[in-house]
């Protein structure tokens, strides 16, 4: 079963070179395993997701600039998150207000076509689906 996800959990980006830690800002009432729990609704690029050190992702038009200007050699540049959606899907049957909270299962996208995905849900003891 998914865990819930919570304040400091890792997260990878499929284009990116290093992790980061979920920072959680939707809400300041629910907590599980001593740290606030995140919503789908944590997804805003570096106040939630910072950086995921340098962006590989042709699609990121720094990164395309610089490979260009290298003669076609990839050239990762930092990243800056651009993720303009919510986590999806989130649990179907827990929410925290009036968003569903995140699960380790969820992914969000970054619009320079990363997929981001909770590595350590940064507890371990609360389950939902």
């Amino acid at each position: 079963m998914p865990k819930q996800v919570v304040m400091g959990a890792m997260m990878t980006c499929s284009f990116g070179t290093a992790p980061c830690s979920l920072i959680v800002t939707s809400q300041i009432q629910e907590m599980s395993g001593g740290m606030l729990a995140a919503t789908i609704m944590d997804h805003a690029p570096v106040v939630n997701i910072p950086t995921f050190a340098m962006c590989t992702s042709i699609a990121n038009p720094v990164v395309a600039s610089a490979t260009a200007a290298a003669l076609g050699v990839l050239t990762p540049m930092p990243c800056i998150p651009a993720t303009a959606s919510p986590w999806t899907p989130g649990s179907l049957t827990h929410k925290i207000g009036n968003f569903p909270a995140l699960n380790d299962t969820s992914k969000c996208m970054c619009n320079w076509a990363g997929v981001i995905s909770i590595t350590q849900p940064g507890q371990m003891t609360e389950d939902i689906p």
